[in-house]
């Protein structure tokens, strides 16, 4: 634990948790195309750094399944009707994970799905990172101010670069240059910039 009382992510204590990124939304989320590029490094560093990684899709029968940019072909993917990623199967999916206690959050939308799998995270004792470059929801307004909430529920909010080298914790990490090639190239805009509330950003 830091001495502000942020908790310190490492590839032992962390899990990675994708919400709902499915083929229905690609026309409808606000900077779709660069959510998912973002969430794909997580979800690479996070198979290279053996982290676990839990795949939810919301009504996939309708909204269709996880879409193709992430390959979760080789994760734990359970279909839910409730907003929250923390249905009872996830709940017990983690058990097998007792050392976990950040998870790492990416996925969409953010005022609904993110925002209430912050709030059970929370209330179930895990430190939340909220990864801003791969969240988002269909209008700007509502995921500003989903972060802004969710920072206030406790959840620190940062960034896929930030939280992958902090992952590795130095240039010494055995993994660190397939690493450094998931990053090499530099994030897309994913318009959080120029956005503020109350005249401030909310990362």
């Amino acid at each position: 634990m830091a001495a502000n009382g942020v908790a310190r992510l490492t590839a032992k204590n962390s899990a990675l948790f994708l919400c709902d990124m499915q083929e229905k939304f690609r026309k409808t989320i606000s900077y779709y195309p660069q959510i998912l590029a973002m969430s794909s490094r997580m979800l690479k560093a996070s198979q290279i750094l053996d982290i676990p990684v839990v795949v939810t899709e919301q009504y996939p029968k309708g909204l269709g399944p996880t879409v193709s940019e992430l390959d979760v072909s080789k994760c734990p993917v359970f279909p839910k009707m409730k907003f929250s990623m923390m249905i009872p199967e996830v709940e017990e999916h983690m058990k097998q994970f007792p050392d976990v206690k950040s998870i790492m959050l990416c996925g969409i939308e953010g005022h609904v799905c993110v925002q209430s799998t912050v709030f059970d995270l929370k209330e179930k004792g895990y430190d939340v990172n909220v990864i801003v470059d791969a969240v988002s929801s269909r209008n700007m307004v509502d995921r500003m101010f989903a972060l802004q909430r969710m920072k206030e529920a406790g959840a620190s909010l940062t960034t896929s670069e930030s939280v992958i080298l902090g992952l590795c914790g130095g240039s010494d990490h055995p993994n660190f240059r397939e690493i450094q090639k998931i990053i090499w190239d530099p994030a897309p805009d994913s318009g959080l910039l120029g956005h503020t509330i109350n005249g401030e950003t909310p990362v």
